[in-house]
């Protein structure tokens, strides 16, 4: 079943009551260090942590997917200190499993490049999102060496050694998210993704796949094309549902937008997921803010959720398969 998940960046009454009231199914947790525990010791306390799944439980709402403590340039670089990183992040799979939270994310050093907005963009009537140019940015990205390359991918699996078996262990599934924005050096695009699922065949292992970041690397056609691919494998464990203008690879450049403002037709890619037994949630994720919106561009999350929820009652109505 195709749920709605959105970002969990607070636990006031007034937030999970809106998102209560806007039907949101489940929350994400995107910053690693936000379990108490983690910043102490390395890894999030379970007491606590079950008390907040029980307070979000009380709303009638899910926890989708968790956060990591971040392996950062310390772990990435071998440098003191780096190992520990992986001992809390080893311990944290353990108890978010533990908690029955089985659905995480792990976040590297390095596996994005830096200064991820460029410009900002403006759309109808004057909202503004993220943009970004390959040939603005140019200067300012670090040129990456296949040496470079070389020893990020060896830290990656000494990491991710440890944390298969104990995701196997506790019942808990590992994604990777491509990397954003996903310049052709990056160390998770199109070909770091195989390459991770090549070297670690665990059923789990798989992907947060990010439609946005992949339409910025190259459109539609790549996004359908790795929906089946990865799809059909059962490697897609959440979805990242957001709409983009242009690409990396066809303007040199994009542009995010809201939901029905982008190249995209998010209801075939919706189709697409269906037809691939998506069976997960969709994060509507970069979210821009609207005229009158509060710091947290809760006019534009009522949008997208709305939007996602008005396309799962048109995919409800449709013959299950063979309409592609």
């Amino acid at each position: 079943m195709i749920k709605v998940s959105v970002w969990c960046r607070e636990l006031s009454d007034s937030y999970l009551r809106q998102v209560t009231q806007l039907g949101a199914d489940c929350v994400d947790f995107g910053d690693g260090g936000f379990f108490p525990g983690v910043k102490e010791q390395g890894y999030p306390d379970l007491d606590e942590l079950l008390k907040i799944k029980r307070r979000i439980a009380s709303w009638g709402l899910e926890i989708n997917r968790v956060t990591l403590p971040n392996l950062t340039d310390r772990f990435m670089n071998d440098e003191p200190g780096g190992e520990a990183e992986l001992e809390g992040v080893v311990k944290a799979i353990q108890v978010f499993g533990e908690a029955g939270i089985t659905l995480v994310r792990q976040r590297f050093g390095g596996d994005i490049m830096p200064g991820m907005t460029s410009s900002r963009a403006a759309h109808r009537g004057g909202y503004v999102s993220r943009a970004e140019s390959a040939a603005f940015a140019r200067a300012r990205i670090p040129v990456q060496t296949p040496e470079g390359n070389e020893r990020w991918w060896a830290r990656f699996c000494a990491a991710f050694g440890r944390m298969v078996p104990a995701a196997e262990a506790h019942n808990v599934r590992l994604t990777i998210h491509p990397s954003d924005t996903p310049y052709p050096d990056t160390p998770l695009g199109a070909l770091g993704m195989h390459r991770v699922l090549d070297a670690f065949p665990s059923p789990n292992v798989g992907l947060l796949y990010c439609i946005g970041t992949r339409a910025e690397a190259g459109g539609t056609a790549l996004i359908l094309d790795e929906i089946h691919h990865y799809g059909r494998k059962g490697k897609l464990f959440a979805v990242h549902f957001r709409n983009v203008r242009g690409s990396l690879a066809t303007s040199g450049g994009f542009e995010e937008t809201l939901l029905d403002d982008g190249d995209m037709n998010m209801f075939k890619v919706l189709l697409a997921l269906d037809q691939v037994g998506y069976d997960g949630c969709l994060n509507p994720d970069h979210i821009p803010a609207l005229e009158g919106d509060t710091p947290g561009a809760s006019l534009g999350l009522a949008y997208s959720v709305g939007y996602i929820k008005a396309l799962l009652a048109a995919l409800a109505v449709l013959p299950r398969r063979g309409y592609l």
